[in-house]
C-alpha cells in the first residue's frame, strides 16, 4: 500500500509536470506584460484552458519545422533590400587541400522553432520527484492530497523566477488561498495531522515577517516573494510554529549559499539580485517533509 501511494504520487507529478513548461514560457515576461500569447516562433498557442494546457511545443511548430534563420518562419520574405551588385570572388580556388571526408554529415533537425519552452523531460521529472517524497514523507493522510495539488504550481513559480526574477500574481495569489482553502478542508477529515488555525496564522506571520523585510530593503527582496510566503507559510504552519521557522529558516540559508557561491566564483556581485522564489520553495519542502515524518 505504502509503496502504491508513492507510485501514484510519482505519477500524478509526471502527469501534473507536463504542462508546466508551456505554462512557464507564457509567464516568463516582464512585469508590464501579463503573459505570452504566442509562441517564439509567432504562433498563436492553442489548447484547452486557453492554451494554457497543452503540449509544450505548438502543433505547427511540431509538424513543420524550419531552419533557424533568426527570424520567424511565418514572416514574409523582405524585398525592400538593395540587390548585392558586389564584384563576385574570382580568385583560383585552392585545390591542393584534400577535403575532410572523416567527419560524419550532421543529419539532425534543427530545433527550428523554440517554442520547446526547455525542460520537457526535466519539469515532469522533478515534479515527480517531489510528489514521491512528498508520499513518502506525510504518508496516506489527509494533507497529502493538498501537498500534491500545490506541487505543480510551486515548481511553475520557481521555474519563472529562475527565468525572469518574477513571481505573478496570477499564480502566488491564487497559490495562498488555495492552500488555505485546501487545508480546511484536510482539517474536517479524520486522520490529518495539523493545526488549521496554526497554518492561517503561519501565512500572515511569514507573510508579515517577509513584508517587514520588503519595506527595510525593498532592492534586495521582491514583493513578489512576500505573496509567496503567504502560501508557503500556510503549508509550513500546518505542522507546527517549529517547522515554520526551520522552512523559512532553510530558505534563507539556501539562498545564502547560492550568492555566496556565485560571488565566489566570481558570477555575481554584492548587489547582484538572485532569484529567491526557489530558495524559498525548496527550504518550505524540506520544512513540510520533516514537519510530516516528525508528525508520523
Amino acid at each position: 500500500m505504502y509503496a502504491t501511494l508513492i507510485a501514484a504520487a510519482a505519477l500524478w507529478g509526471v502527469a501534473a509536470g507536463i504542462p508546466l513548461p508551456r505554462a512557464a514560457y507564457r509567464l516568463s515576461v516582464d512585469s508590464d506584460v501579463p503573459w505570452r500569447d504566442t509562441c517564439p516562433a509567432g504562433h498563436a498557442l492553442t489548447g484547452p484552458v486557453r492554451g494554457w494546457l497543452g503540449r509544450p511545443v505548438c502543433p505547427p511548430c511540431a509538424t513543420t519545422p524550419v531552419p533557424d534563420t533568426g527570424t520567424p518562419a511565418h514572416r514574409t520574405p523582405d524585398t525592400t533590400r538593395t540587390p548585392d551588385t558586389r564584384t563576385p570572388d574570382t580568385r583560383t580556388p585552392d585545390t591542393t587541400r584534400t577535403p575532410d571526408t572523416t567527419r560524419t554529415p550532421d543529419t539532425r533537425t534543427p530545433d527550428t522553432t523554440g517554442a520547446r519552452y526547455g525542460g520537457l523531460v526535466a519539469v515532469p521529472l522533478l515534479t515527480a520527484l517531489v510528489c514521491a517524497a512528498l508520499a513518502a514523507g506525510t504518508g496516506a493522510r489527509p494533507e497529502l492530497a493538498v501537498w500534491l495539488l500545490l506541487t505543480p504550481f510551486a515548481v511553475l513559480l520557481a521555474l519563472v523566477d529562475r527565468r525572469v526574477h518574477r513571481l505573478p500574481d496570477q499564480v502566488t495569489l491564487p497559490l495562498a488561498a488555495g492552500a488555505a482553502v485546501l487545508l480546511g478542508a484536510a482539517a474536517l477529515l479524520p486522520g490529518s495531522a495539523g493545526s488549521y488555525p496554526t497554518a492561517l496564522l503561519g501565512g500572515l506571520a511569514l507573510g508579515g515577517c517577509y513584508a517587514v523585510l520588503f519595506l527595510i530593503n525593498p532592492n534586495g527582496l521582491g514583493f513578489g516573494d512576500v505573496k509567496l510566503a503567504l502560501s508557503l507559510g500556510v503549508a509550513l504552519g500546518w505542522y507546527g510554529w517549529l517547522v515554520l521557522f526551520v522552512g523559512a529558516f532553510l530558505g534563507f540559508l539556501l539562498g545564502a549559499v547560492y550568492g555566496v557561491g556565485l560571488m565566489l566564483l566570481r558570477r555575481a556581485g554584492r548587489k547582484s539580485a538572485i532569484p529567491f522564489g526557489p530558495f524559498m520553495i525548496v527550504g518550505a519542502l524540506l520544512g513540510i517533509l520533516l514537519g510530516a515524518l516528525a508528525a508520523a
